[in-house]
């Protein structure tokens, strides 16, 4: 029987309910899908393969989930850093964003945000920006497995300059890239509880109802969003948006770093799902979320960077190895989200949290070939006693050498193969020209 890629010799680490790591495993691929995962046999038999990689001893596992993006803002990154959210929003990227986000941009920033994340180990992103057909198409080319959603917000924002229209086209753009590509799956994304109101948020959740895709929106991210939260309605962010109907196994919620034990309660009856992103809360001074308890009260956690205006970088090897370090420090304790707990949030929780985890997430029969190989033949990454620990504090995404996504080999032996990136990095650098000429920057 004939393969179309087999990967041998190589370290599995299958992210699995039993987290099994095979130490000199096989993989087989046929089409999209995984059809064989084992250990290598003794004396070596290859099965024949249309492509056959030789992992040279390096780690063979799910790819990256990264659970919350706004892709075309790569065009802001480090544009206005070291401010508070609000200030921030307000005085640097909406007014950014009115002047330079265009479909032109959009195509170009999307392709450079795709190009950073395969090439650091991510498979899988979910975004929400403006313009999304734009941002759909380039995600398309790129190769790359995503859940797009268009924004919604209730003042003019980019593509969308009459508010009362937001829903409309929000609900256009999904029914347009409903089955258009298996690898473009079509979301609404309203921008947080105080840049929308109640009908619109009613509305929107309404119209991500009737097409059955995911409802993403910022929430409980700030305490100056908790304060206005109940300044204006008596409730906390998640009290509020329980009530008003947005919460469901189809919601993903953003942040929620400013929730106590009674709105955990709410997102975990609800089966709402949570979007953890450390480095933009650190950087914004937003706070710290409560992961052990989310996680706890059985609510899936994912990972995510957030966009590269407020982390300033798509590697989710990063934010793994923020993660576990941040909750650490801020509980006092050496063993809060460990090493395994952080490699499951970046992989199968992600995808949990995003509702693919029946397709993604982990390595084993049936599932897409969505995968990386980490190379460890590194000073940084030898010796190696503990793969699962070494991916979160020691990998970085510049180790990642082959990525395959639906069985579709798009990046390998360091090289991207499905963009250009010279043309990407030159055409990105005539904007960013442009938009500092403009005295954007702060």
């Amino acid at each position: 029987m004939k393969y179309d890629i087999v990967i041998h010799n190589g370290t599995v680490i299958t992210v699995n309910s039993e987290f099994d790591i095979i130490e000199n495993g096989i993989v087989c691929i046929r089409g999209r899908r995984l059809v064989k995962i084992e250990a290598r046999t003794e004396p070596p038999d290859i099965p024949k393969a249309e492509k056959v990689i030789d992992a040279k001893g390096a780690l063979i596992l799910p790819g990256l989930v990264n659970t919350h993006t706004h892709l075309p803002m790569t065009l802001f990154r480090g544009l206005a850093d070291d401010l508070p959210l609000h200030e921030w929003l307000e005085k640097y990227i909406f007014p950014a964003e009115a002047k330079h986000i265009n479909p032109k941009t959009v195509k170009t920033a999307t392709r450079l945000a795709c190009a950073e994340m395969i090439l650091s180990g991510t498979t899988t992103c979910c975004d929400g920006y403006f313009f999304e057909n734009e941002v759909a198409r380039a995600v398309r080319d790129s190769g790359l497995r995503a859940i797009l959603a268009q924004g919604v917000i209730d003042f003019p924002a980019p593509g969308v300059r009459n508010p009362a229209e937001n829903i409309n086209h929000a609900s256009s753009y999904v029914k347009k890239w409903l089955a258009s590509s298996a690898l473009i799956t079509p979301s609404i994304f309203c921008h947080s509880p105080y840049t929308c109101a109640t009908e619109t948020l009613k509305k929107a959740k309404a119209a991500a109802v009737s097409n059955n895709v995911l409802f993403q929106i910022h929430a409980a991210e700030t305490k100056q969003e908790w304060d206005r939260m109940y300044a204006e309605h008596r409730q906390s962010p998640i009290h509020y948006l329980d009530r008003i109907g947005i919460l469901d196994q189809n919601t993903l919620l953003v942040h929620c770093v400013w929730v106590d034990d009674a709105d955990i309660d709410i997102i975990a009856r609800r089966k709402a799902k949570v979007s953890h992103n450390p480095g933009s809360n650190m950087k914004l001074a937003a706070g710290i979320a409560p992961v052990q308890k989310l996680l706890k009260a059985g609510i899936p956690v994912g990972l995510g960077t957030d966009g590269s205006a407020s982390n300033n970088t798509l590697d989710l090897f990063g934010a793994m190895d923020m993660c576990a370090k941040l909750h650490k420090v801020h509980t006092l304790d050496p063993t809060a989200v460990d090493a395994k707990t952080v490699v499951r949030m970046a992989t199968i929780g992600g995808a949990r949290s995003i509702g693919l985890e029946k397709d993604i997430g982990s390595l084993e029969v049936g599932k897409q070939a969505d995968l990386i190989v980490v190379d460890t033949h590194q000073p940084h990454l030898t010796p190696m006693y503990n793969p699962t620990s070494h991916l979160v504090y020691a990998a970085s995404g510049s180790d990642v050498k082959t990525a395959i996504i639906g069985g579709r080999v798009v990046m390998e032996d360091g090289k991207l193969l499905s963009l250009n990136l010279n043309e990407l990095l030159e055409k990105t650098a005539a904007i960013a020209e442009s938009i500092s000429s403009r005295g954007n920057q702060h």
